[in-house]
C-alpha cells in the first residue's frame, strides 16, 4: 500500500474569531484605589467562604451524625479537593492584586534618560534566538523586531538546530533559507547603517569649533530621521499582509518604530521653526540613536554541525551550547567522528570567535519585540538596586485579530497570565518566562553546571532536565542569591496556537515537569533562608501553585466528575466561594480587550484540556521513576491545521458524555445537588468542543487517528553499492578511536561506516 500524504487540512478564518488586530496599550492603565480595594475584598471573600463551609457544612455535619468510615473518607477527599482548587483560585486573586499594585506605582523612564544613560554604558547585548523546524517567514518577523531594537551594542545570532543535511528536498530547501535569513537582514540594513554612521562623523567633525548646534544643523537632523521613516514605511509597503501576525508586524514594529521617528523628527523641526535649538549633547544622543536603531549584527549557528557539542533535543542544550562557546576563539578540526572545536588562544587565526556580552536575549523564534523593550529592560538591571537581579522580561501577551475561536480563547488565557505574572513579581516569586528574556551572563555563570562526555566538556547554563527549563533555571538562580523581575508594560508577543492540534503539544509540555521541580524548590528555600534571606510564606505559596496547581486541578477535577459524593457535602457555599475568582477573571477579562462571558468559554475550554493536562502529569511520572529526560516537543507553527491525536478527541466526548449521564441519574434520584456540577461541565464542555475543537474536525482528526496506522512509508530500495575493499584499515578512526578490542580490519571497517560524517561549515 503506498504512503499516505501528510495529513494538513487547510484552516480557515471562523465565524466569532477575533476582529480587532489592534494590540493592548503598551503601558497598563492605572488602576484605581477603588479597584484595588476590591481586589483586596475578593481575598478575604474567597478565605471567609471556605472557612465557613469547613465550619458550617463539614464539620457540622460530624458533630450532627457522628462519624462513619466511608463519610470520613469522602469528607476528608472532598475537602482536600475542594480547598485545592480554592487555594489556586485565592493564588490568582492575590497575584492580581500584587499586578493591580505594581500598575499603579509603575513610572515610565523619558527616553530622554535612555539615551543619556546609554550614551556613556558600555554594556553589550547578544540575542539568541533557538530555532527548530520553524517556518522561514515567522523567524525572519522575529529576527527583524531584534534587529531594530535601538541598542548601542547588539549582536543577533539565529540559533538553528534542524538537521545539518535532511534528505527531504522540501525540508533542505526550507532550511537553506532559514540559513539565509541573517545575512540579507544584514545586507537591507546595510544603506541606513552607513547613512547614519557617515551622519553622526559627519556632526561630530562640523561641531567641533561649535558650542551649540545651529537651526540648519537642527534642520539636517530633522531630515535624517524623516529619511528614517520613510526607509521603514517603504518596507512595511512591501510586506505580505496574510494574517494577523504579520499585520502586527508591519503595523507595530515597522509602522510604529516609523511613527516614533517621524515625531522625533517634527519636533526638531518645531524646534528649528520657533528659532530653538536642543543642547549640544541631546544633538549627539539623537544622532546615536539613528545609529544604533540600523547597526545590529546578525550571524547564523548550527552546533549539529559539530560533534563536540551536546546535540541533545532540546531548546536548552541548543542555548547553552553557544552560550558555553561565547567569549573563546576556536580551530575547526576535522575527526572520523565530525568536526570539533578547539580551543584557540590566537583568536586572529582562529576558524571561529564568540564574541562575549554583558547581557542575553533569548526569544522564541516566534516572538516579535516592540521597540525599546532591551532599552527599558537593559537600564533597569543597570541601576544599583538591581545589582542582584538576573532575569528581567515582560511576559508576552498575544497577537490579536486571532484568525480561529480556540486561538482566541488560548490568546485571552495568555494575557490572564501575563498579568498574573506582573502579580507574581510583586511578592518576589516571579519565574523566567522563556519567551522571551533579558539575562545578566554573570548570574549564568554562576549557575553553570559542568561534565565531560566523550571528552568533550558540555556546559548546562539552563537547565534541560524537564521541557519547562525556565522555571527550574529560576529556582537554581534563586539558590544562587539571584532574582527575577518582571517588568510592568507589554513589550513582548508571542504566538497562540491557532487550532487543537497544536494547543495539545504546547499544553502537554506545560503540564509536564513542574512536580519533578518541587524538590528543588523546597531545597532552594532552605538555602535562601539559611543565608538570612527572609522566604515570606505569600511567594512560597505562589511559587508552589505556578509548579503543581495544573496537577492538582486536573486530579481534583476528575474526582468531581467520577465520585459521587453524599450530598450533605455539597453546599451552595462552595460556589461563593468560587464567585469573588470568577468575577475578578471576567472583569480582567473585559479590562483585557475580550468579553466577561468568556469566563464561561475559558472553563469549557479548560475542561476539554482536562485529558491534555492529564497527559503532562501522567509523563512527570514516568520521568520521575525512569529518570530518562522526555524530548522537548515544539508547538507546530505551520498555516494549515494540525490534526489531534484521537485520544485527547475521544477522552472531552467521554467527559462530556459522563457528565450527562451524571445529571440523568441525579435528576431521576430527585437528588438536586449534584446536578449543578454536571449540567455546569456538560453544557459547557459541549460548547466548548462546538466552538473551539469543531465538530467537522472531530470527526476527521478520529478517522485519521483510527486509520492512520494502515498506512506505511514506503521507502525507496537500497542501491546496490560499489564494493568496499573492507580489508583496508581505516587508519583515521583507529588513531581517533583506538582499537576495539579483538577487532579485525573488517570490524574497524564497519564502526567506521557508522561515524556521523562531518558537516559543512555554515
Amino acid at each position: 500500500m503506498s504512503s499516505q500524504a501528510p495529513f494538513q487540512p487547510v484552516r480557515k478564518r471562523q465565524i466569532g474569531a477575533e476582529r480587532s488586530t489592534t494590540p493592548l496599550p503598551t503601558v497598563h492603565a492605572k488602576p484605581s484605589d477603588a479597584q484595588i480595594a476590591v481586589s483586596r475584598v475578593a481575598i478575604v471573600l474567597t478565605v471567609g467562604f471556605w472557612l465557613f463551609y469547613v465550619i458550617a457544612t463539614v464539620v457540622r455535619q460530624f458533630l450532627d451524625n457522628g462519624i462513619t468510615f466511608r463519610f470520613t473518607v469522602e469528607a476528608v477527599l472532598y475537602l482536600a479537593v475542594v480547598s485545592a482548587l480554592t487555594f489556586s483560585a485565592l493564588m490568582y486573586l492575590v497575584a492580581r492584586h500584587g499586578a493591580l499594585v505594581r500598575f499603579r506605582s509603575h513610572v515610565r523612564v523619558p527616553r530622554a534618560e535612555l539615551d543619556r544613560h546609554f550614551g556613556t554604558s558600555s554594556s553589550t547585548i547578544t540575542v539568541l534566538v533557538p530555532s527548530y523546524s520553524e517556518e522561514p517567514t515567522v523567524v525572519r518577523q522575529t529576527l527583524w523586531s531584534a534587529a531594530l531594537q535601538e541598542y548601542p551594542s547588539m549582536r543577533i545570532v539565529l540559533l538553528v538546530d534542524d538537521s545539518p543535511m535532511p534528505s527531504d528536498p522540501a525540508v533542505a530547501a526550507k532550511l537553506e533559507e532559514t540559513r539565509t535569513l541573517a545575512q540579507r537582514i544584514q545586507d537591507d540594513l546595510a544603506e541606513p547603517r552607513s547613512r547614519f554612521s557617515d551622519a553622526i562623523i559627519t556632526y561630530e567633525l562640523t561641531s567641533i569649533d561649535h558650542d551649540a548646534p545651529s537651526i540648519d544643523d537642527v534642520r539636517a537632523l530633522s531630515g535624517q530621521y524623516a529619511w528614517a521613516a520613510r526607509w521603514l514605511l517603504t518596507m512595511a509597503d512591501a510586506e505580505p499582509l496574510d494574517d494577523h501576525v504579520d499585520e502586527f508586524f508591519v503595523s507595530q514594529v515597522l509602522g510604529g518604530l516609523a511613527s516614533e521617528l517621524t515625531s522625533t523628527g517634527d519636533a526638531l523641526s518645531a524646534a528649528a521653526d520657533a528659532g530653538q535649538t536642543p543642547t549640544q549633547t541631546r544633538m549627539f544622543e539623537l544622532y546615536r540613536r539613528l545609529a544604533w536603531t540600523f547597526n545590529a549584527e546578525l550571524a547564523t549557528f548550527e552546533r549539529k554541525l559539530y560533534a563536540s557539542l551536546s546535540h541533545d533535543a532540546n531548546k536548552a542544550m541548543n542555548l547553552n551550547a553557544y552560550i558555553g562557546l561565547m567569549g573563546g576563539a576556536y580551530m575547526e578540526e576535522r575527526t572520523p567522528a565530525g568536526t570539533v572545536l578547539r580551543s584557540s588562544t590566537n583568536r586572529q587565526k582562529a576558524d571561529l570567535v564568540f564574541p562575549d556580552s554583558t547581557f542575553l536575549l533569548t526569544l522564541d523564534a516566534d516572538s516579535i519585540l516592540l521597540r525599546e523593550y532591551c532599552l527599558r529592560l537593559v537600564y533597569l538591571l543597570e541601576q544599583p538596586e538591581n545589582a542582584a537581579v538576573a532575569v528581567t522580561q515582560t511576559p508576552y501577551s498575544s497577537f490579536r485579530g486571532a484568525g480561529t475561536r480556540i486561538e482566541r480563547l488560548a490568546g485571552a488565557t495568555t494575557d490572564i497570565q501575563h498579568l498574573i505574572h506582573q502579580g507574581m513579581s510583586h511578592y518576589g516569586a516571579a519565574f523566567w518566562v522563556g519567551a522571551n528574556a533579558v539575562i545578566r551572563k554573570a548570574a549564568l555563570e554562576d549557575i553553570v553546571e559542568r561534565e565531560t562526555i566523550g571528552g568533550f566538556e558540555i556546559k548546562r547554563y539552563v537547565q534541560d532536565r524537564t521541557v519547562i527549563e525556565d522555571t527550574e533555571s529560576s529556582i537554581d538562580l534563586g539558590s544562587n542569591g539571584w532574582s527575577i523581575i518582571n517588568y510592568p508594560e507589554r513589550l513582548s508577543y508571542s504566538a497562540t496556537p491557532p487550532d487543537f492540534g497544536s494547543l495539545i503539544v504546547q499544553r502537554r509540555r506545560w503540564a509536564n515537569g513542574g512536580l519533578l521541580i518541587l524538590p528543588k524548590l523546597w531545597r532552594s528555600i532552605r538555602d535562601r533562608r539559611a543565608r538570612g534571606e527572609r522566604v515570606g510564606i505569600v511567594e512560597v505559596a505562589l511559587r508552589v501553585n505556578y509548579m503543581a496547581s495544573i496537577a492538582w486541578s486536573s486530579i481534583g477535577l476528575v474526582f468531581l466528575l467520577v465520585y459521587p459524593y453524599d450530598s450533605r457535602l455539597l453546599s451552595i457555599v462552595v460556589l461563593l466561594a468560587a464567585l469573588p475568582y470568577f468575577i475578578s477573571m471576567g472583569a480582567d477579562l473585559r479590562q483585557t480587550g475580550y468579553r466577561f462571558s468568556d469566563i464561561f468559554r475559558v472553563y469549557g475550554f479548560n475542561l476539554v484540556l482536562l485529558p491534555v493536562n492529564l497527559a503532562g502529569l501522567v509523563k512527570s511520572v514516568e520521568q520521575a521513576i525512569t529518570m530518562k529526560k522526555i524530548p522537548f516537543s515544539r508547538t507546530p507553527k505551520v498555516k494549515d491545521r494540525t490534526a489531534a491525536p484521537i485520544l485527547y478527541i475521544v477522552a472531552p466526548a467521554v467527559i462530556i458524555v459522563f457528565s450527562v449521564v451524571i445529571l440523568c441519574s441525579a435528576i431521576i434520584d430527585q437528588n438536586w445537588g449534584n446536578t449543578t456540577f454536571p449540567a455546569i461541565n456538560a453544557t459547557l464542555g459541549l460548547a466548548a468542543m462546538v466552538s473551539t475543537v469543531g465538530i467537522r474536525n472531530s470527526i476527521v482528526d478520529v478517522w485519521h487517528g483510527a486509520t492512520s496506522w494502515l498506512w506505511v512509508d514506503v521507502r525507496p530500495s537500497p542501491q546496490p553499492a560499489a564494493q568496499a575493499d573492507l580489508t583496508a584499515i581505516d587508519w583515521e578512526s583507529v588513531l581517533y578511536n583506538g582499537s576495539l578490542d579483538g577487532s579485525t580490519p573488517r570490524e574497524l571497517r564497519a564502526a567506521a561506516s557508522v561515524i556521523v560524517p562531518s558537516s559543512p561549515r555554515a
